[in-house]
């Protein structure tokens, strides 16, 4: 996996893992995207971004309902709240599926002024 990421030419400014919503972390006790994300960081060396984006809304788990629904369940799920200097971020997630949750969060990175957003995942199911 290293060698593949090392092969990027054009490196994020920094890596944004998916938030969970608070009530979540809580229930779980950690965020498995800011686990990989971590590790991803050291490596790359490129910059991780725990604090520009939060999940506000609580929503049911993604995997628990079907396509259609996974697309409008996460409207306005996400918000900026820290100001983003960086011009190019990466979206990490442990998991794409429909791709609702990085699109969402990929709205909102660009509606706060980021002017590039890549998604990396670990799997695409």
């Amino acid at each position: 996996m290293a060698e593949k990421l090392a092969a990027i030419q054009e490196k994020p400014d920094a890596i944004v893992p998916v938030p969970l919503h608070p009530g979540r972390y809580r229930k779980r006790g950690f965020n498995q995207a800011v686990e990989i994300a971590r590790t991803v960081s050291r490596r790359l060396d490129i910059s991780l971004d725990l604090d520009s984006c939060r999940r506000i809304r609580a929503t049911p788990a993604q995997a628990e309902l079907p396509a259609r629904q996974r697309r409008t369940n996460l409207r306005n799920a996400f918000s900026i709240d820290a100001a983003i200097e960086h011009r190019h971020v990466a979206v990490l997630d442990d998991v794409i599926t429909t791709g609702a949750t990085v699109k969402e969060m990929a709205a909102a990175l660009h509606r706060a002024g980021v002017a590039r957003v890549d998604v990396w995942a670990c799997a695409r199911a």
